[in-house]
């Protein structure tokens, strides 16, 4: 899975019939300062979120292991609107430096 911010939606009037009535969301891809990265997706939204949500995105088979996009050609979802984050992140100290 992939943590990441919804910065836009896709609107596609002409698609594939097994995609009709899915809401396409562009999701680029953030570290854990919650800084974006330049990797993004285009991701079927099956939970509602919106525009500057937090998100985990599932991509490939995973993708389409939900009940909306369940044997459909999809490659990403997101899964969950994420509300917080608990991270312990040690510092690392270069060789020869000292604390």
């Amino acid at each position: 899975m992939i943590l990441g911010k919804v910065v836009g939606t896709v609107w596609a009037t002409r698609k594939d019939d097994q995609l009709t009535g899915m809401k396409l969301q562009i999701v680029r891809e953030v570290d854990l300062d919650m800084r974006m990265k330049e990797k993004f997706v285009v991701a079927v939204d099956s939970v509602g979120a919106g525009v500057g949500e937090i998100v985990l995105v599932a991509q490939g088979s995973s993708a389409r292991q939900t009940k909306l996009t369940n044997n459909r050609p999809v490659d990403a979802v997101i899964t969950a609107i994420v509300d917080k984050l608990d991270v312990a992140i040690e510092r690392m100290v270069e060789a020869g430096a000292t604390t």
